[in-house]
């Protein structure tokens, strides 16, 4: 048998510190999503695809015995939570700000094709650590308020197993911050609409137990969305 078994083992039974386990899920699909449209904070709902992903992540929800539910307040986060909530009966649903999608500023709005061609956007894809978005946030603030939220409900129940609905970008920094991973490889961690990730806290240690879970494995294979000049080229071929 491998002994990284026994190392984990023994890293779960430390006391003090954050403990229990953390399940992140990424909310559903929205139309702004499939048309590469960047959200932000607007507060855009899910469509009836996005919900039909969501009610299919529900039997899969059922296993994980979830104690509560903490969202980001933004509709599309608090729809996929209250689907959820109510497919596995009874459970509760408290919103932190923490964890809202990050401020993207006159960003909100626009599509793929006009944003690579946006000097700032430039300068923030290679240097998104230390260079804010233009609505004021570096990926690192973001890391610390999706971390913060995550210890605050974990702290105030300890040993519980807490969904957490966010956004992509949090959830990518709030598990490179968990694993010890350098955030400046963050985007390379896939998640994918109405996902499950898990990691079980334990002190200064985490495991994580799986990520990008879907329902439908076939989708982490299909590209996020189409851009606009894709989709032209597409058409132009098919003519």
């Amino acid at each position: 048998m491998a002994l990284g078994p026994f190392y984990v083992a023994q890293k779960l039974k430390l006391s003090g510190g954050l403990r229990g386990v953390a399940l992140l899920m990424r909310h559903g699909e929205t139309a702004w999503n499939r048309a590469g449209r960047v959200m932000g904070r607007n507060p855009i709902e899910l469509d009836a695809e996005g919900r039909a992903q969501v009610e299919r992540a529900v039997p899969f929800a059922r296993e994980l015995a979830i104690d509560s539910i903490v969202t980001s307040p933004l509709p599309r986060a608090r729809q996929s939570a209250e689907i959820i909530a109510a497919g596995i009966g009874g459970t509760t649903i408290s919103e932190d700000p923490g964890l809202a999608e990050v401020q993207y500023g006159r960003w909100e709005g626009m599509v793929f094709d006009d944003l690579v061609k946006d000097p700032d956007y430039l300068r923030y894809r290679e240097h998104p650590i230390d260079h804010p978005t233009p609505g004021g946030e570096t990926i690192a603030q973001v890391r610390e308020r999706g971390v913060q939220a995550i210890s605050r409900a974990i702290g105030a129940q300890p040993g519980r197993r807490i969904l957490f609905v966010s956004h992509g970008d949090i959830i990518r920094t709030i598990i490179s911050h968990f694993m010890c991973l350098d955030l400046a490889q963050f985007r390379r961690l896939r998640i994918d609409n109405a996902t499950f990730s898990a990691l079980q806290l334990a002190s200064d240690f985490a495991e994580i137990k799986f990520l990008n879970l879907l329902p439908d494995p076939a989708r982490a294979f299909v590209a996020p969305f189409i851009s606009q000049a894709a989709e032209s080229s597409i058409g132009k071929a098919g003519a």
